[in-house]
């Protein structure tokens, strides 16, 4: 392919300083300098690439959208420190990569595009370097890997990830076991509006049905419950709703059960009795500009404030992690990017870097096993040395996005432990149509938040066949080498395998070849009442209804065989 470098700045020379293949994958390692340090401006680099057998799109900031664009209004993938992660796929019908762009860099702001020319039927591939100022430089490296090789998508996916953490220096953080059991958060089934005494009776219910850890959301630190975050900043305990912030973790203890506590990292609201401290130190352009700012995490006194905050509650209070949410909203606009010499970084994407990393330092010394847990979009390769738990970006009550984003996150998310956004459904729901969000959550760690005392005795039987299944396959659904067909249409059939084992779960397909294992569970997320088998003759199998019900067993018939299996329900199959 022909590169061409395109750069505006005459003060600056940029090269391809070398072009290398290593088994089917180019690399270009591209080399900038600068006479004397000074702050980069962009630059980009483009090329063709034909569009033959490409059909849709990949990346993880796209959502539901996998269309190819024309290239007057590309598919484009932002990237920086703090949002997704600097890779962008095109796709075979037949779920085949066909061509793979991703950076080394995944912390300085980047943007990769593609978009279809009307005239000759190629993409306009392009990527596009410091979309956002950072701090002066004299040199600057970066290689971009190009992946053009036939192999399955997700393949070629894992092998960025791979790249990222081996070659790139992208290490996971320390992932304890208790980021990896079904939790209890408390988002969608209270709001603001906490009590103690009934989340303490949650706790005694939720830990019989196998979730292990409770996260209490916003609320705690605000007498407030009409959302929004004009109180956040002061992060001290609204004695209206929790008297004893200590006595009521120890209580939480007592019960068998973790606990996580919320923090919105960047926000400082103008209700907050710290405004007016942190007032001048604040993101032009931030938060919602009128009720909440997000601070400038430049500042070594805002930085000093928050990493103090969050090591103070955990040895205080005895907690055993934290949801640190909203780190996506630090953003460089307007006045910030004009200098203050009291700031003691320049580029925010350093800020960043040294916020978080302090404060993973900072609690990891007070408790080693600290679960800390993210949230899409912070959940690329840079940012995950910081948190050890990944969670989808609220989706209530939406399994189609929950299924698909869990997917892209197992993807890209190498050791972390993935969990779902937060399942809730109405309590005059069927049972099938609430277990369809468990259905489309197993690949990840539940997270569920409904009042357990509020559920009918099918929704609670339902909850604890699907946690107590989770849990007994947890080897195969969160170890085993995810396969997911059909990105173009939100994952029609998912696919997890390990050893020989595989649990499948039908979503729009109902086919399920069965070749390759000698054992399976099949999980029928589809509006069909029956699932296609391939590849099974003289297997046996048992079908279990959403309530772990026995509704049917036998043998299966041929190399093709249709079993009936009701909504959300299962079939066990042994060769």
């Amino acid at each position: 392919m022909n590169y061409t470098i395109n750069n505006k700045d005459e003060n600056c020379s940029i090269v391809i300083e070398n072009t290398r293949e290593c088994n089917g994958v180019t690399f270009l390692d591209i080399k900038l300098n600068y006479e004397k340090e000074q702050v980069p401006t962009s630059f980009s680099i483009k090329w063709k690439f034909p569009v033959i057998d490409v059909f849709s799109t990949w990346s993880p900031s796209f959502g539901s959208t996998h269309r190819l664009l024309p290239n007057w209004s590309k598919q484009r993938t932002g990237s920086c420190l703090a949002c997704v992660m600097p890779i962008h796929q095109l796709v075979s019908l037949s779920g085949r990569n066909r061509l793979n762009i991703s950076l080394s860099d995944a912390v300085t702001p980047t943007c990769i595009s593609t978009g279809v020319c009307e005239e000759d039927a190629c993409f306009d591939c392009e990527i596009t370097f410091f979309t956002v100022p950072v701090a002066p430089l004299c040199e600057y490296k970066v290689t971009v890997r190009i992946d053009e090789r036939d192999i399955p998508y997700y393949d070629s996916i894992y092998d960025v990830s791979e790249w990222w953490e081996k070659v790139c220096g992208y290490e996971n953080m320390n992932v304890p076991e208790s980021a990896r059991l079904p939790m209890n958060s408390l988002w969608y089934s209270y709001h603001q509006m906490l009590d103690v005494e009934d989340i303490i009776k949650e706790c005694r219910l939720s830990k019989p049905f196998g979730m292990d850890t409770v996260i209490i959301d916003d609320g705690w630190e605000t007498d407030d419950v009409g959302r929004g975050f004009a109180f956040c900043g002061d992060w001290e305990v609204s004695a209206k709703k929790i008297p004893d912030m200590k006595e009521f973790v120890a209580r939480i203890h007592e019960t068998g059960m973790k606990v996580m506590l919320w923090y919105s990292v960047p926000n400082m609201g103008i209700k907050s009795k710290n405004y007016e401290e942190y007032k001048d130190m604040l993101l032009d352009h931030s938060g919602n500009c009128r009720d909440f700012w997000s601070l400038d995490p430049r500042y070594k006194k805002v930085r000093d404030f928050l990493i103090n905050t969050y090591a103070d509650a955990v040895a205080n209070w005895d907690l055993d992690g934290l949801k640190l949410d909203f780190i996506d909203a630090f953003v460089l606009r307007g006045k910030s990017i004009e200098p203050d010499e009291r700031r003691d970084y320049i580029s925010l994407e350093d800020g960043i870097d040294a916020l978080m990393t302090e404060v993973k330092e900072r609690l990891l010394q007070i408790k080693p096993d600290i679960m800390i847990e993210f949230r899409q979009g912070y959940v690329g390769p840079a940012i995950r040395k910081y948190g050890n738990m990944f969670r989808v970006a609220d989706c209530p009550n939406d399994s189609v996005v929950n299924r698909t984003e869990i997917v892209k996150l197992r993807y890209t998310s190498g050791k972390a432990a993935v969990h779902s956004d937060m399942l809730m459904w109405h309590p005059e729901d069927s049972v099938e149509s609430a277990a369809l969000q468990l259905a489309n959550a197993i690949y990840a760690v539940p997270q569920v938040s409904v009042k357990i005392d509020k559920l009918s005795e099918e929704h609670k039987k339902m909850l604890s066949f699907y946690l107590s299944f989770w849990r007994e396959h947890r080897d195969v659904l969160l170890d085993g080498k995810l396969k997911a067909q059909n990105p173009e249409s939100d994952y029609s059939l998912v696919i997890a395998e390990k050893d020989e084992k595989a649990v499948i779960s039908c979503y729009t397909n109902v086919l399920c070849d069965l070749c390759p294992y000698d054992s399976a569970v099949i999980v029928n997320a589809s509006s069909y009442d029956s699932v296609v088998i391939k590849n099974a003759d003289g297997a046996s199998y048992e079908t279990l209804n959403c309530m772990g019900e026995k509704i049917a067993c036998g043998t299966i018939k041929g190399n093709l065989d249709e079993i009936k299996v009701p909504c959300a329900g299962m079939i066990f199959i042994t060769k």
